[in-house]
């Protein structure tokens, strides 16, 4: 269920190939325990035209869009351990962030549902 969309720019693949740091950020989601094995997706999405604060070069920012129930201590500690990880394999890149976007139950569908 879980859904991380990596929004980096162009060079951080230049350093890490896509796979690299998109199975980086599902190991550290999956360690935390609070998904379902298996159920974690992982995207990448690379910007070639971006700005950023003066001398800021990259970025690397993960939207985690999880389904409702988990604490606020449990979301931050996802986003710490993701941040963290990120921030081990990248340590130039001056930007690297994360916010945690809760599904609600009630109004989540997805094909299996229908």
């Amino acid at each position: 269920m879980p859904h991380f969309v990596i929004d980096c720019s162009e060079n951080i693949i230049s350093a890490r190939t896509p796979e690299e740091i998109m199975q980086a950020v599902y190991n550290t989601a999956e360690s935390t325990g609070l998904f379902a094995e298996g159920d974690i997706k992982v995207r990448i999405n690379t910007f070639k035209h971006y700005k950023l604060g003066e001398g800021k070069n990259d970025f690397i920012h993960v939207f985690g869009n999880i389904m409702e129930g988990r604490t606020p201590i449990q979301k931050s500690n996802l986003s710490k351990a993701i941040i963290s990880r990120l921030k081990s394999i990248f340590p130039e890149v001056p930007i690297i962030s994360m916010n945690v976007i809760d599904f609600e139950k009630a109004t989540y569908c997805n094909r299996s549902m229908i």
